[in-house]
């Protein structure tokens, strides 16, 4: 009876660590096929909104709107009024043409204030660009406020130095007054000796959620892969 009691006991231990390892098995195909799921839902609504970006950038430009949210990212807009050159405010810039500096200038319109980034100039030629007087019309894409300031580098409006287009601070430290919560990249129409230079807008939507589901469900099949020569191996034993 002890004999067939030990052999009982060392039968039971011996089917209880296969047990748990299927379970563990079984969870983490559920949690890999899950997570692959998901990424096809990343996937579908990305591309949806390339599709929606795309769109706007075809459509023709509306009037520029008091207000702005995210939704309205990359519309093309139109704006009329006069800018408050002596507000300008100049922000730190990399682009394809190398450092320098956004140009950011009020535009005054007959309703509202609204921030322009009239485009990139280099820093030997801050203080030497086009500043148009009189009333200008502006054309370009609807861009969401920046707060904050760059990546380990934070705005210091005291000493006049941004990293990043912030729309309330910049505002601010210029008294410009209510504003539109949101800034214009205008468009590449070019100004009187080349300066500034607009249309450098970079829109571009990184899509891998195919290749990280793919990924996920790779892991799924090598789970089940396991666990069928766990269950193979338990058998001959």
């Amino acid at each position: 009876m002890a004999d067939a009691g030990t052999a009982g006991g060392r039968r039971g231990r011996s089917l209880l660590v296969p047990a748990i390892l299927t379970a563990i098995g079984l969870a983490l195909i559920a949690g890999f096929v899950s997570l692959g799921v998901w990424q096809l839902h990343r996937r579908a609504w990305k591309l949806n909104l390339i599709a929606t970006v795309n769109a706007r950038l075809q459509a023709a430009p509306v009037a520029a709107p008091p207000t702005a949210g995210p939704g309205d990212v990359y519309r093309r807009v139109t704006a009329r009024g006069t800018f408050r050159n002596d507000r300008e405010t100049f922000v730190q810039a990399v682009t394809e043409r190398g450092p320098g500096f956004w140009v950011l200038t009020p535009l005054v319109g007959p309703d509202f204030t609204v921030l322009v980034n009239r485009g990139f100039v280099p820093a030997e030629r801050r203080a030497h660009h086009d500043r148009p007087a009189g009333p200008v019309r502006v054309t370009g894409l609807v861009r969401i406020s920046e707060p904050g300031g760059a990546f380990l580098r934070s705005n210091d409006p005291k000493a006049d130095r941004w990293y990043s287009r912030d729309v309330a601070a910049i505002a601010a430290a210029r008294k410009l007054g209510p504003v539109a919560p949101y800034f214009i990249d205008a468009d590449a129409t070019s100004n009187p000796g080349g300066y500034p230079v607009g249309g450098l807008t970079v829109i571009a939507f990184r899509n891998s959620h195919l290749s990280y589901a793919l990924t996920w469900f790779a892991l799924a099949i090598l789970t089940v892969v396991g666990l069928v020569i766990l269950w193979r191996r338990g058998r001959d034993g």
